[in-house]
């Protein structure tokens, strides 16, 4: 018999209404964690640029790491919204006990893979000795624990998938809050430097973790209920899971690979200091973008059960409704960092070591601020894309944006033009707005067949 929750009936109602109700604890969720992310910058940036620099350099491959997770998250979050759309509970099930199996498996994999290449791929940054030790000092002890953050994402994206964002938001916030009162703590007080950072980052997330096994596995009070006897006959289920999960995975793994190649681009323009404003300046405008992200993940959910009803006028909806949305708040976030540029950069240079980056990193925020209003096109498009389980077309989105815009405009602007860290800012913000006018257009698109083939297929099934 099927469960029902809140989260189930906000999936199943009015389309507008459920990607405000579920977007809100998601955006306040982020918020919190990119909030920490900001914290955590903050506090090492005051051991020094290098010490800055060293997380900057690790952090793309850390997320790529995560990134795998994330595509089972994500497929898993897609199936499970399309099953509840189609009143499926067997086969909900079966997408969130294949979702963990399948982490578990990846975690161990990326710990391994991760303490044999994480130096070698470091040291084709060019980075310096003292500051590619400082990086590899963070990553051994966060690749140690890979397993527990990729199982925590997962789980997210299980409770998102059946709508309830509520209890999303208050794993996330609870162990983001304990990072915060962590970092300090570890990384002055008992002088651990860098590695501080990533002890309290481990700790926090083990918090977070935690609650989420309590309720899939101990309380059992989720729409979906998770169980390893539910792997028999797993093949189709997880095939579904990684076609979303795959292309999904690789999407945000160009997209940390794009950063990677801009760092390369920031060391040859800006040297280590560079890589130190962009780092700050990068955290600064993924916050802006918190309130996309929490968008995002409801439009993944929310167009994911309207495909299963096969409703292609709720999922335009949706769809649309949503870019109208994060558009009105990114121009409003936008106004707020440009306006304020030169005080939100005091944050990252109250040392005497860190104030020499502090011209560099109010002229990146000026220009990059224009970057998070012409977010939601391209994301919330690729989100719609993930929820009706076109996987593949959101890859393309990230390697358009990415890959092609991004490293092409920052490219030109920095080695053929000679704008040199201008270059780079100026090549991700016109790189940007170029992909996402073409992403848009191709959603539209997409929402249009849908509606097509929805209404071909009601007229056959009554012809019968």
């Amino acid at each position: 018999m099927e469960r029902q929750t809140r989260g189930v009936e906000l999936l199943r109602s009015d389309p507008k209404k459920a990607i405000i109700r579920l977007s809100l604890p998601m955006m306040t969720a982020m918020a919190v964690q990119t909030l920490y992310n900001l914290v955590d910058t903050i506090w090492v940036s005051g051991i020094g640029p290098e010490a800055l620099a060293g997380v900057g350099l690790f952090f793309p491959i850390f997320m790529v790491m995560l990134a795998l997770a994330g595509g089972v998250a994500v497929g898993a979050n897609s199936l499970i919204s399309r099953k509840i759309g189609e009143k499926n509970k067997h086969e909900a099930d079966k997408a969130a006990s294949c979702a963990i199996a399948l982490v578990l498996i990846l975690g161990v994999t990326a710990s391994v893979a991760g303490s044999l290449f994480t130096k070698p791929i470091l040291r084709l940054t060019g980075a310096s000795d003292q500051t590619l030790e400082l990086a590899m000092d963070y990553a051994n002890v966060l690749l140690v624990s890979i397993t527990l953050l990729m199982f925590n994402n997962v789980v997210n994206g299980i409770l998102r998938g059946e709508g309830d964002t509520k209890r999303a938001m208050y794993a996330i916030t609870l162990g983001a809050i304990l990072n915060m009162f962590l970092d300090p703590l570890f990384i002055y007080t008992f002088r651990l430097g860098v590695k501080g950072a990533a002890i309290a980052t481990v700790i926090s997330i083990a918090l977070s973790s935690s609650m989420m096994f309590n309720w899939l596995f101990i309380k059992s009070n989720t729409y979906v209920s998770v169980s390893f006897k539910k792997l028999k006959g797993m093949g189709g289920t997880v095939l579904e899971i990684l076609r979303v999960g795959v292309p999904t995975s690789f999407a945000q793994i160009i997209i940390f690979t794009s950063t990677f190649i801009l760092n390369v681009f920031i060391v040859k323009a800006g040297g280590d200091l560079g890589v130190a404003v962009f780092t700050s300046t990068w955290r600064i405008i993924n916050f802006g973008t918190i309130p996309m992200l929490g968008i995002a993940a409801a439009v993944t959910s929310v167009t994911g059960a309207a495909f299963g009803e096969r409703n292609a006028i709720k999922l335009r909806s949706a769809y649309l409704f949503a870019i109208k949305f994060g558009l009105v708040v990114g121009l409003c976030v936008t106004a707020v960092v440009f306006a304020f540029a030169s005080k939100i950069a005091l944050l990252f240079t109250f040392s005497q070591n860190s104030r020499v980056m502090f011209n560099d990193l109010v002229k990146a925020l000026k220009i990059l601020s224009f970057f998070i209003p012409t977010f939601p096109f391209g994301m919330f498009t690729s989100a719609m894309f993930q929820g009706i389980g076109h996987g593949f077309k959101s890859l393309v989105v990230s390697i358009l944006r990415t890959i092609v815009m991004h490293v092409l405009f920052s490219y030109l602007f920095v080695f053929v033009f000679g704008l040199g860290l201008n270059g780079v800012w100026l090549g991700i913000l016109t790189g940007n707005i170029v992909a996402e006018a073409i992403t848009f257009l191709w959603g539209l698109s997409v929402t249009v067949r849908l509606k097509l083939l929805f209404s071909e297929k009601l007229k056959e099934a009554e012809s019968i």
